[in-house]
């Protein structure tokens, strides 16, 4: 049996070797080595095995590493062979293997390191069946990295307690922090069957080292899990089903997201961008319907057809420039604003058309790019303090995710509790992007995310969330966690989630109904009824305009305003 410090001069010759694979890695090419290995792999049987292996560790989509690159890979631990090249985390080595030697000694009957290296090396092809790379490593330097990974991670999920991290001073607790995020990310994932294998040299049994396993994992993924459920009894399940999971990442996301409860059918449409039940020129048609509406129109036309000196002085000075300065104001602006020149045509288009034809130019956009845009699909919905204006309440969700609802009878949207730290967006962006890579179906928790997106834009939402008990924000305001949930990135290609899309439907609608009632209340308050007021006006200026007619016709007007009201002459021009 090899001793401590052979153990270690072994560790630092696979190190080299992994050094040295590094260095060769995309510069030369081991034809013979690779022809022997797959040769080897295609005459045993374990091949066949390993083609229908289902692969669970990919990259992160560059679409979404883009976004916050330091989110998606580890800084300080490399777990799996994906990151076990980088220098920079060579240093902490030394904690992987204290952990690999307090391992060693909670092994049963005299068994030692060397037993665990030598079943990962018997494994090594089912090792590898998980990892979408593929990876050209030595079958030795592969169990002993696998073993050391297994024991150190094993050590801190036992040792890991939230209550515990939050009460420790803070150098310590962002130190169990910043492991926490390394062990959770998309490309550090090593299989949970080395955790079992790693416990059945502790126990006397498979089953015992199997509920052992179990009560770690339930523990741990309950306390680190952002979003609370009561579905953690969902983790107390028996071996062979915890075994269906490939790795931890994976079982979180599982622990997170119910199958058949969010992704059933409610509706195939998605939610509108603009709501169904309000139009843009509801006024105006209620404007038409009104009695005195037909009086000011005949009294303002009447008016706006003298053809006097007066009349034309206040159509030219008070009316034409104001409007041609209007009129010029959105080109100014796109000028000024490039972001804005994206928007220029629209804004024109509205901006030029009349009260009659709105309608029309309204319904005739189309919204198909906008509705499909995952961008857009965070706009459609209004946010937290707009939807507490309209009278929406917010309650927490016991049973998670699959709790999302909106009770349009008492206008309450329920959402699952979610606790917002330094580790919260970490999670979130590799559960998600698991979620892009590996689910074929709806992708449910990208959904959610564009849920909180969308109502979560100032500190004042977070305020709001937090105080009806479904935000619990460990940051340090509510300003940084909204920050957190505007920077949080979307799906990576559009998705229906019928549960989610009712809601978002049922909260548009609500907010739409209650926003064309307080319009028409305004309207009708503080326009419709000045319209008696505004036809005594339209009468006054008629009757003055035709009293100014009538007295120029028979005096010069022209000693007092100029040649600026002279009279039309016929055949001829005014001035």
């Amino acid at each position: 049996m090899a001793t401590g410090g052979e153990q270690m001069a072994r560790l630092q010759e696979q190190a080299r070797f992994v050094g040295m694979a590094a260095g060769n890695a995309g510069v030369g090419f081991d034809e013979g080595r690779w022809l022997s290995r797959v040769r080897e792999s295609m005459a045993e049987r374990a091949a066949e095995e390993l083609g229908a292996a289902a692969v669970k560790v990919f990259d992160v989509p560059k679409v979404l590493r883009s976004t916050r690159p330091e989110a998606y890979a580890p800084h300080h631990f490399a777990l799996g062979p994906y990151h076990c090249r980088r220098p920079e985390l060579r240093d902490m080595e030394r904690y992987k293997l204290a952990a690999a030697k307090r391992a060693e000694k909670l092994f049963a009957a005299g068994r030692k390191f060397d037993d665990l290296v030598r079943r990962f090396y018997d494994n090594h092809e089912k090792i590898l069946a998980p990892y979408h790379r593929l990876l050209e490593l030595n079958e030795q330097t592969l169990a002993w990295m696998m073993a050391i990974d297994t024991c150190f991670l094993l050590d801190f999920l036992e040792s890991y307690h939230r209550d515990e991290a939050t009460d420790m001073v803070s150098s310590a607790a962002n130190w169990i922090n910043a492991v926490v995020r390394d062990a959770i990310m998309l490309e550090n994932q090593i299989p949970l069957f080395l955790f079992a294998a790693a416990l059945e040299l502790r126990h006397d049994t498979d089953k015992a080292a199997a509920d052992a396993l179990r009560g770690v994992l339930d523990r741990f993924i309950t306390e680190v899990s952002p979003i609370k459920t009561t579905a953690s009894a969902a983790l107390a399940v028996a071996g062979e089903d915890l075994a269906r999971h490939a790795h931890l990442l994976e079982l979180l996301y599982h622990f997170l997201v119910p199958t058949d409860a969010v992704a059933e059918a409610v509706g195939n449409e998605p939610p509108p961008l603009v709501p169904e039940d309000f139009s843009a020129v509801d006024v105006f048609d209620q404007m038409q319907e009104l009695p005195d509406y037909d009086k000011v129109k005949q009294a303002c036309v009447q008016v706006s057809s003298l053809d006097v000196a007066p009349v034309r002085f206040i159509k030219k000075n008070l009316i034409s420039r104001p409007m041609g300065l209007a009129t010029s104001l959105p080109g100014k602006l796109m000028r000024k604003v490039p972001l804005l020149s994206a928007v220029a045509p629209l804004v024109g288009k509205l901006w030029s058309s009349s009260a009659p034809d709105m309608e029309a130019r309204l319904k005739g956009v189309n919204l198909g790019t906008i509705i499909n845009s995952p961008l857009a699909q965070e706009l459609m919905i209004p946010s937290v303090a707009q939807l507490a204006a309209c009278g929406v309440r917010f309650a927490p969700a016991p049973e998670g995710i699959a709790g999302i609802a909106f009770d349009a009878a008492t206008a309450t949207l329920t959402l699952p509790v979610i606790t917002v730290d330094g580790n919260t967006e970490t999670i979130l962006r590799n559960l998600v992007a698991y979620e892009a890579v590996a689910v074929r179906g709806p992708l449910v928790l990208a959904r959610y995310t564009e849920l909180m997106n969308g109502i979560i834009d100032t500190a004042k939402d977070v305020k709001i969330l937090r105080q009806s008990g479904v935000v619990v924000n460990r940051m340090k305001s509510d300003g940084e966690a909204a920050e957190m949930w505007n920077g949080m990135c979307r799906a990576t290609r559009l998705s229906k989630v019928p549960r989610l899309d009712g809601v978002i439907r049922a909260v548009n609608a609500h907010r739409s109904r209650r926003a064309t009632v307080r319009l028409r209340k305004m309207m009708k308050r503080y326009v419709f009824r000045s319209w008696r007021v505004l036809t005594l006006l339209a009468a006054v200026v008629l009757l003055l305009m035709t009293a100014l007619q009538t007295f120029c016709s028979v005096y010069q007007c022209n000693r007092w305003f100029g040649n600026m009201l002279q009279m039309p002459q016929p055949g001829g021009k005014g001035p």
